[in-house]
């Protein structure tokens, strides 16, 4: 039997398996066209025109896909990945993916833990792949502050900008800053937060961060909007930081630390807050058992990334002698940012192109998309960690929160 025939036809085997709810049309690369799933479901249509591209969907299906799709090698109407993808997680979600695959998920998780430590160095390096991109991309679909992190949407009719401004002050609420405050931005992107507390809290703010192309924006908009005198952008590595600090936020870098490093984190996290200090902690997390990250998202995207549990990050925020005072869970709110974000840089699409190429163009489009997916249909939200030493920091109800 021809190679190909052979993984062919393991492919079909497994897809059987796997599309149990809703349908697929695949054809193959030597022009077979095989169904599957439910008789009376639309099908989503896909073309693999890459005979090496079936074998790698069987040992290493995230990858596959998504390098797939961004080569051209999986063909999909109107070039859209997001029906696939759905389909593909909505089958995942109730238990359908083959033995083979649940297999190799359990497999990347130990790897993923002894191979991502994310010291100093290779920290850097991972931030700056993704964060030391032209500055030009992110504009192409952020909102004008720059808020690379999720929104908040209390009316789900909000607009970006407005979002990611009730996500600022949402969370500037949460710390409890009075004027003259010292506070600690871990972290701190482009500067978006830092600027927000000193404008609007009168607070005196140290951010950091490991990009290059961040640290200098962030501190030019500091300079323009008069408060180099009281924000501090550092080009340093949160674990070099001295304190103490009395209020400490962290939006959007938990996701890159490691498992390896979470202990490091919050024992640091612990240290740098005065007794009775408050921290903020907003992340990207699963309330689902820890499992491996994507590999395609950690390839080409977040290298180094991985998504915690609730459970092993409440584990080392006990390990740092820390009290949680408060847990928010936003459910939909990344799905609707992720929504904007997509919707944005493919009305662009010109523009990003003129950046990079088609390629790249087609694996952000990807990343998107599968983001957005993965925040609709599995158990991913983003907690919002509420800290202190000092159970009395912070008010005994939420009702401050919402108080005009």
């Amino acid at each position: 039997m021809p190679l190909f025939v052979m993984w062919n036809s393991a492919l079909d085997k497994a897809l059987a398996r796997l599309v149990r709810r809703g349908a697929l049309e695949v054809t193959f690369p030597d022009g077979t066209t095989r169904r599957y799933g439910e008789d009376d479901a639309t099908p989503v249509k896909s073309e693999i025109n890459d005979p090496g591209t079936v074998r790698r969907l069987l040992y290493t299906p995230d990858l596959a896909l998504g390098e797939g799709f961004m080569e051209g090698r999986i063909v999909l109407p109107g070039d859209d990945p997001r029906p696939l993808i759905r389909l593909a997680l909505d089958n995942r979600r109730h238990g359908h993916s083959p033995a083979v695959m649940m297999a190799l998920q359990k497999m990347l998780m130990p790897i993923q833990r002894f191979f991502a430590h994310n010291r100093v160095s290779s920290s850097r390096r991972n931030v700056q792949h993704h964060y030391d991109l032209s500055g030009e991309l992110y504009d192409l679909f952020l909102d004008s502050d720059r808020q690379y992190s999720c929104g908040y949407f209390p009316d789900p009719e909000m607009s970006l900008e407005d979002a990611q401004e009730a996500k600022k002050q949402h969370i500037a609420k949460k710390l409890l800053i009075r004027p003259g405050e010292r506070v600690l931005d871990i972290g701190c992107g482009w500067g978006g937060m830092a600027l927000t507390l000193a404008r609007d809290y009168g607070a005196s703010v140290v951010g950091v961060t490991l990009s290059e192309e961040q640290h200098r924006i962030a501190t030019e908009r500091a300079e323009a909007a008069g408060l180099a005198d009281r924000i501090d952008i550092r080009l340093e590595d949160y674990r070099n930081v001295e304190g103490p600090f009395d209020r400490i936020v962290s939006v959007g870098m938990f996701e890159h630390v490691g498992a390896a490093q979470f202990r490091t984190y919050f024992d640091k996290v612990a240290k740098l807050l005065a007794p009775h200090g408050v921290a903020l902690i907003h992340t990207i997390g699963s309330s689902a058992p820890p499992r491996a990250t994507s590999t395609w998202i950690r390839k080409y995207i977040f290298p180094g990334g991985y998504i915690p549990a609730m459970s092993e990050t409440v584990r080392a925020i006990e390990a740092a002698d820390l009290t949680v005072d408060d847990v928010e869970v936003w459910r939909i709110h990344y799905a609707r940012t992720l929504r904007h974000w997509h919707d944005r840089f493919l009305a662009r699409r010109d523009e990003a192109l003129a950046l990079y190429d088609e390629r790249f163009f087609r694996m952000w489009r990807y990343y998107l998309v599968a983001a957005e997916e993965s925040f609709r249909l599995e158990r991913l939200g983003v907690f919002q960690f509420q800290l202190s030493h000092d159970k009395t920091a912070v008010p005994l109800t939420r009702d401050y929160l919402y108080k005009t």
